[in-house]
């Protein structure tokens, strides 16, 4: 390797070892650093403390957590016989419940059947009066009635002498009645009169 350099071998290896570590010691200077780091920080500097404020939050807030759950899940032991007899209320809660919404779901089907076995019969009534016929209006009524007592006593009658509001050939959509055509035309705009 010749390449122009010609290392003398002053002193023996020792010496070289010194002088490569005094070139090793120049390089590591922190000036390197400042020309790096320093327009860094001075650009992005807020907004790299902010960001390591946030993780450091952010950190604290999870560990925290992690606290919480380890807490809960190696909480207190409870006693297999407490969770046994527990389970077991809750069970009978459950059932008395269900037993609960059986006997409702079978009042309410037993309410329908009723119903439907009343129209049945209303039904039939109504087609028997029709045969008959009779007006079954009229008996549909008297059946509300018997069954729905009034319980006002004071029963409005109608006004014998009762004008009409409108007279029979009044139509709303011809208007107020003086005009047959009431429709005005746009204003024409154009310059306004006056004074000059």
């Amino acid at each position: 390797m010749d390449d122009g350099v010609t290392i003398e071998d002053e002193g023996g290896p020792e010496i070289q070892n010194i002088q490569i570590e005094n070139q090793d010691l120049k390089n590591q200077d922190l000036n390197f650093l400042q020309e790096t780091v320093g327009p860094l920080f001075a650009e992005y500097g807020w907004y790299l403390l902010f960001m390591c404020v946030g993780v450091y939050l952010l950190v604290q807030h999870l560990s925290k957590r992690r606290k919480g759950t380890s807490k809960s899940t190696s909480g207190p032991m409870l006693d297999p016989d407490e969770v046994a007899k527990r389970q077991q209320a809750l069970e009978a809660s459950r059932k008395r419940m269900q037993e609960e919404l059986d006997a409702k779901a079978a009042l309410f089907k037993e309410r329908r059947q009723q119903l439907e076995e009343e129209k049945r019969q209303q039904k039939i009534e109504m087609h028997e009066s029709m045969e008959a016929g009779k007006s079954y209006k009229g008996n549909l009524k008297n059946a509300q009635d018997t069954e729905e007592p009034s319980t006002s006593t004071a029963v409005l009658k109608p006004k014998k002498d009762k004008k009409p509001l409108r007279s029979s050939d009044y139509n709303p959509l011809s208007g107020d009645g003086v005009l047959p055509c009431s429709f005005r035309g746009p204003r024409r705009r154009g310059p306004t009169a006056g004074g000059g």
